[in-house]
């Protein structure tokens, strides 16, 4: 009888290179297994500035770290040094961007001159969790530090695939990452209980960025105001409440206002007042024509006598 072999690995799919990691065994399951990364040089539908050196990968472990991707490309494949790691479903920030330019920081290569830095969201709640976990099949984008580094990643993956040589996943890197299990739910437990000290340095961060936002607003709408477009024309904007109008001009409105109401009244507002100003105005043409018929019979008599 054939003995049954084993299904044959691709070594790649479609632009992937299937690269094979050894996970070590746990406690509470002691055995090696075998988890399957697919990556390729990143080509989203809008290319930016930094498309060139990041790396696409798929079906990245559930435990993933960036820490885990900046050990298995620097320590296990060339060296390679990762930048950052933006990994599928990340929380996004609900906090605010301040509106004043951020500190200059050392340039990184491959980064221009005037090129400036993201602002950086301030005022977040603060987490309630040490380290994040991803659902089965997650992705990430691993950017580099330049496009040689990605190239040598992508190189050195697809080296270790022909050679057959398996990549061990979290090598030391426990002692750098939170732990998980048991340890992890009691880091949550804690952390959903913060210090009213942290609570209130994130809100007043907030309220100070936002104010500043407010302040820069009221500068914008106030230069709008008294600047001009392009055709000459000035653009009509909203006021704000920090520039109230004065007592005296606000009487002088209500003055014409009442004014204005007393005028339309005056001319007829209502229907009655329409009929009255038509019966006065019959009444004077009919006085006007006695008036008038009397003066020709008075010149008639004058005439024949």
């Amino acid at each position: 009888m054939v003995p049954n072999r084993s299904p044959s690995i691709a070594i790649s799919v479609n632009d992937f290179t299937v690269l094979p990691l050894r996970i070590p065994g746990l406690p509470s399951y002691p055995k090696d297994t075998t988890h399957y990364l697919y990556l390729r040089a990143n080509a989203p539908k809008a290319p930016t500035a930094d498309t060139s050196r990041e790396v696409f990968l798929v079906n990245v472990p559930m435990d993933t770290t960036d820490v885990h991707l900046r050990s298995l490309f620097a320590d296990q494949l060339g060296g390679a040094r990762v930048e950052s790691v933006a990994f599928e479903g990340a929380r996004v920030g609900k906090g605010i961007t301040a509106p004043v330019a951020p500190a200059r920081k050392k340039r990184k290569r491959g980064q221009e001159d005037g090129e400036a830095a993201a602002p950086a969201e301030v005022g977040l709640l603060p987490e309630v969790w040490d380290r994040d976990t991803h659902c089965s099949g997650g992705t990430a984008i691993v950017t580099f530090v330049d496009k040689p580094s990605a190239e040598l990643a992508l190189r050195e993956a697809r080296r270790a695939v022909k050679s057959g040589r398996t990549a061990t996943w979290g090598e030391g890197v426990d002692s750098k990452v939170p732990a998980l299990g048991l340890a992890r739910y009691a880091a949550h437990h804690k952390l959903r209980h913060p210090s009213h000290q942290a609570l209130q340095e994130s809100i007043d961060a907030y309220m100070t960025t936002f104010a500043a936002q407010e302040a820069a607003r009221a500068k914008a709408l106030a230069r709008q105001r008294a600047e001009p477009d392009e055709d000459g024309f000035t653009t009509v904007v909203r006021g704000g409440r920090s520039d109230p109008a004065r007592e005296d001009a606000v009487r002088q409105k209500e003055e014409e206002l009442k004014k204005r109401q007393e005028k339309m009244i005056g001319e007829g507002f209502y229907k009655f007042q329409h009929r009255e100003r038509k019966k006065k105005e019959a009444q004077a043409l009919v006085g006007q024509f006695e008036m008038d018929r009397k003066r020709v019979e008075e010149m008639r008599k004058r005439r024949g006598g």
